[in-house]
């Protein structure tokens, strides 16, 4: 069983420093240093409570703030830990799964819908397709750790379709490799909003909460559309980063 981390202070009733301060200071600095790792188990509120000998509103007071300032993350049955680290990506044409296995994450994926379909006038226009043609629609929430992180949704031509299976234990561009399917190039669009209601129950954030969202249109070297996708992503645990040049 794991043992949960243990904030060594001494409370000082004296001090003009409010009591659940004396707390959250010291725990957001072993966090912010390292001390404290990314996803570690911190004691809980009634614990600490008792060990320190401040009342149990204290330190909810005091791993609230923490919660707010991101560098806690509560859940019922699981405990109070560390917030993961943050998953920053660069703007290069790479899955999400990939990105998280060379960051030493530990990923993983739960298919929610799995639709195969005919293809309408727009997807077959935007996948390059006959009206009619087989396309499949797949939507996708991508965990970090068990930390829900992204919620991905891409269309693609049947022929290149990997299976629910294969979805559920590998990316859609290792399954596309292995199937001799090579993007090359992409369109994306980076944006914000606010989330829905079924994208902030899934991402298990409060119902309007902001997200960031990327719209992608990859292509194989001959100019096919592979896949046009629609993610979205917990920006508390998800960021872009690229270069830019003078002109």
């Amino acid at each position: 069983m794991e043992a949960p981390y243990e904030l060594k202070v001494t409370i000082d009733r004296n001090s003009n420093i409010p009591l659940y301060q004396q707390i959250s200071g010291p725990l957001e600095q072993a966090i912010i240093s390292g001390e404290v790792e990314p996803g570690r188990l911190i004691e809980d509120e009634i614990s600490m409570a008792k060990r320190l000998e401040v009342s149990r509103p204290t330190t909810r007071r005091a791993f609230q703030k923490l919660v707010n300032r991101g560098l806690l993350t509560r859940r019922r049955g699981v405990g109070t830990r560390v917030t993961p680290a943050q998953v920053h990506r660069p703007m290069e044409l790479t899955s999400l799964a990939e990105d998280l296995k060379k960051s030493g994450s530990n990923p993983s994926t739960k298919v929610i819908s799995y639709q195969v379909m005919e293809a309408d006038e727009k997807q077959a226009n935007d996948l390059g397709v006959e009206v009619g043609a087989g396309v499949l629609v797949v939507t996708r929430l991508r965990l970090v750790d068990d930390e829900p992180l992204a919620l991905l949704t891409n269309q693609m031509r049947l022929e290149a379709a990997p299976s629910w299976s294969q979805l559920q234990e590998q990316g859609l561009y290792e399954n596309f490799d292995q199937k001799g399917i090579r993007p090359v190039t992409a369109h994306q669009v980076i944006g914000a909003r606010t989330a829905s209601a079924e994208e902030a129950q899934l991402l298990e954030e409060p119902e309007g909460s902001a997200v960031l969202t990327m719209y992608r249109v990859a292509y194989d070297e001959d100019g096919g559309v592979v896949e046009i996708g629609h993610h979205v992503y917990r920006p508390s645990k998800h960021s872009f980063s690229f270069t830019v040049f003078a002109s």
